[in-house]
C-alpha cells in the first residue's frame, strides 16, 4: 500500500479531474442498483398483477436511464484516463531527470537496458493500473456496498446466506495476491534484462557482423525471451487456477439463493419479483468481486513496476556526492590538486597523494601506461567522481563548493570515446549551447578542420548524422566533438587522447587551430602524439596513481628516467 500510495502521490496535481470521475462513477454505480428494481417492478406489478401499461412505462426508464449511464461512462473513462496518463507523463518525465541526475558511479554499475525497462515498461504497467485497475477497483467497490445494502434492505436473512460465501472469497485473494506479486516481479526483472540484451546487441552489432556471432546472438536473445515466456506462463497459470475457484465458491451462494429464495416464493414470504431481483443484485455482487481479483493482479504488477521505479527515485542523484551552492562566475582557470587520493567503490586505491598545479593557459600533458590514473585525474576535476581524499580547487576554492552544473559549465571535454546525437551537425556543435549563432558554429568548425568537410555534404550544417555518427570516420567524429567544446568557451579544457583517430596531416591542422585557441584557457589533456607532449607547459608522468615525473619535455628528457624511457620506445619514432 505505501508504493501504491506513493503512486497516487503523483496525481494530487489532478484532484479536480479525479473528484469529477468519481461522481460519474457514483451516477454509473446508482443506475447499474436500480436496474433490478425495474425488472422487479415489471414481473411483480406489471405482470403479476396483470398492470400492462406500466410495462411499456418501465421500458422507456431502461432505455431512458442506459442513454444517461453511457454519457456518465464516457465521462468516468476518459477522466480516469486523463489522470493516469497525466500521471504517468509525470512520472516517466521525473523517472528520466533522475537518470539523468544520477552519479557516474551509479551508471558505471547499472545496466542500460535495466534503466530503459524501468522508464517504459514498468512505467506503463502503471498507467494500466491507473487508468483501468484503478478504476475497476473504485468502481467495484462501491457496486459492492450499495449492492450490499439494497439486498440487506430487501431480505436480510437471504443477504446473510448470499453473503456467507464472501469470507471464502477474501482468503482466496489474499493467497492470489502473496503468490503473484514476486512473480510479476520476476517478469519485470527479466524484461529488464531481454531489452540489456536488445540494447548491446544493437550497440555492438558491427562487431557481431565482423565475428559472423549472429546465429549467437540469436540463440543469445531466444534463452531471454524463453525465460520470459516461462515467468509469464507461471503467472497465468496462478491467475488461471484462482479465477475457476472464486467462481466454484460463488456458485454456492447462487444455488442456496434459488434454493432457499424458492422456498420463500412458494410459501408467498417473497415475491417472484423479488427473487429475480434478488438474484440478479447477487449476480451483480459476485462480478465486482470476481473482477477485484483482476484488479488485485494489476495492483500487484503496478505495485512491482513502481518499487523499482522509486528504487531508482530514492537513490541519491550524486551518489555519496553533495551538490555546492557557490556558482564559478569569471573562472581564471587556476586549477590545484592537493594531496589528492582516490578510490572507486569496488576496488583499492587508483590515485595516491597527488600534488599538482595548472596556472592559468597552461597546457598540462598527462602521460603513463594503462592503469596508471591519466583518465581518473581527469575525471576528478568536473567531479564525474569526489575524491577520497585531498582537495582539488579551482581560483583557491575547492569545487565541491560550487554548484555541480555551474562547475560543469565551465570546463569544456573532448573525450576519448567520441559520442554524437542522431542529430544535425550544427545540433551537435551546438549541443552546450542551442542558442548559439551559425556564425560562432562556423568559426568552431573551423578551428577545428571540419569545416571543409561539412560543406561537402548535401545540407551542410543541416545535414543529419547516424545514430552516435555511425557514417563518420574516428577523425570526423572527434573533430565535431572538439567543435562543440570550443564553442562552449570553457576557461578549463579537457582533452581525453582527442586527437587519437586522426592521421598526422589532420591532427597537425588541428593543432595549429588549438595553439591559438589554448592560450586563454587551462589545459589537460591526455595525448598519444609527440607533437602534444612537446607542446605543453608541463608534462606529468603518472605510474601506478603517483606522479613520477613532472616537467617540460627537455627537462624529463636530461633527467633520462621515465619518461625518457616512454619517450624513446613510443614518440622517438613518431618524431623522426
Amino acid at each position: 500500500m505505501s508504493t501504491i500510495r506513493r503512486l497516487l502521490g503523483f496525481a494530487r496535481r489532478y484532484w479536480g479531474s479525479a473528484g469529477l470521475g468519481v461522481f460519474c462513477m457514483l451516477v454509473v454505480t446508482a443506475l447499474n442498483i436500480a436496474y433490478p428494481q425495474f425488472i422487479r417492478i415489471i414481473i411483480d406489478t406489471g405482470l403479476t398483477q396483470k398492470n400492462y401499461k406500466l410495462i411499456p412505462y418501465m421500458a422507456f426508464a431502461i432505455i431512458g436511464s442506459t442513454a444517461i449511464k453511457g454519457i456518465f461512462v464516457f465521462g468516468e473513462i476518459y477522466l480516469s484516463e486523463y489522470v493516469a496518463n497525466r500521471t504517468v507523463y509525470d512520472i516517466r518525465n521525473r523517472l528520466f531527470d533522475q537518470i539523468q541526475r544520477l552519479s557516474f558511479s551509479y551508471h558505471d554499475e547499472a545496466e542500460t537496458g535495466q534503466l530503459i525497462s524501468r522508464a517504459t515498461s514498468d512505467v506503463d504497467t502503471v498507467r494500466v493500473f491507473m487508468g483501468g485497475g484503478l478504476l475497476q477497483l473504485v468502481v467495484n467497490i462501491l457496486m459492492i456496498f450499495g449492492i450490499a445494502s439494497v439486498l440487506i434492505y430487501t431480505n436480510w436473512k437471504l443477504a446473510l446466506l448470499a453473503m456467507s460465501a464472501m469470507p471464502f472469497l477474501a482468503v482466496v485473494a489474499i493467497k492470489y495476491k502473496g503468490r503473484i506479486r514476486p512473480l510479476f516481479t520476476s517478469i519485470q526483472d527479466q524484461i529488464g534484462d531481454m531489452t540489456t540484451a536488445i540494447q548491446q546487441n544493437l550497440m555492438g552489432i558491427r562487431v557481431v557482423k565482423a565475428f559472423a556471432c549472429e546465429e549467437q546472438e540469436i540463440d543469445k536473445f531466444s534463452s531471454q525471451a524463453y525465460e520470459l515466456l516461462e515467468r509469464n506462463m507461471k503467472a497465468a497459470r496462478v491467475s488461471s487456477f484462482y479465477g475457476p475457484m472464486m467462481d466454484f465458491i460463488a456458485a454456492f451462494g447462487v444455488t442456496f439463493i434459488l434454493w432457499y429464495g424458492g422456498m420463500q416464493v412458494i410459501n408467498h414470504q417473497l415475491t417472484l419479483g423479488e427473487l429475480i431481483a434478488f438474484v440478479t443484485y447477487l449476480m451483480m455482487f459476485i462480478w465486482p468481486v470476481r473482477v477485484l481479483v483482476w484488479v488485485v493482479g494489476l495492483a500487484q504488477n503496478a505495485v512491482a513496476g513502481g518499487d523499482r521505479i522509486f528504487e531508482i527515485l530514492d537513490t541519491h542523484p550524486e551518489t555519496g556526492m553533495k551538490d555546492g551552492t557557490v556558482e564559478l562566475k569569471n573562472c581564471t582557470g587556476h586549477v590545484e590538486f592537493n594531496d589528492v587520493s582516490f578510490a572507486y567503490a569496488s576496488g583499492g586505491k587508483v590515485l595516491r597523494n597527488i600534488d599538482l598545479e595548472a596556472k592559468p593557459g597552461e597546457m598540462i600533458a598527462l602521460l603513463g601506461s594503462t592503469g596508471s590514473g591519466k583518465s581518473t585525474v581527469i575525471n576528478l576535476l568536473p567531479r564525474f567522481y569526489d575524491v577520497t581524499s585531498g582537495a582539488i580547487l579551482i581560483d583557491g576554492v575547492d569545487i565541491r563548493k560550487f554548484r555541480l552544473e555551474s562547475l560543469r559549465r565551465n570546463i569544456g571535454i573532448v573525450s576519448q570515446e567520441t559520442f554524437l546525437f542522431s542529430d544535425t551537425i550544427r545540433g551537435n556543435i551546438a549541443y552546450g549551447r542551442p542558442n548559439a549563432s551559425m556564425d560562432a558554429v562556423i568559426e568552431v568548425a573551423k578551428a577545428s578542420n571540419i569545416h571543409d568537410f561539412i560543406m561537402t555534404l548535401p545540407h551542410r550544417y543541416e545535414t543529419r548524422i547516424g545514430e552516435r555518427g555511425v557514417n563518420l570516420s574516428g577523425g570526423q567524429k572527434q573533430r565535431i566533438a572538439i567543435a562543440r567544446a570550443l564553442l562552449m568557451n570553457p576557461p578549463i579544457l579537457i582533452m581525453d587522447d582527442s586527437t587519437s583517430s586522426v592521421d598526422t596531416e589532420t591532427e597537425s591542422l588541428i593543432q595549429k587551430a588549438l595553439v591559438s585557441l589554448t592560450e586563454s584557457r587551462t589545459t589537460f589533456v591526455i595525448a598519444q602524439r609527440i607533437s602534444t607532449i612537446k607542446r605543453a607547459s608541463k608534462i606529468v608522468v603518472l605510474d601506478k596513481g603517483r606522479v613520477a615525473e613532472c616537467g617540460t619535455h627537455n627537462e624529463l628528457i636530461e633527467r633520462g628516467r621515465l619518461y625518457a624511457e616512454i619517450y624513446h620506445l613510443q614518440f622517438k619514432s613518431q618524431e623522426q
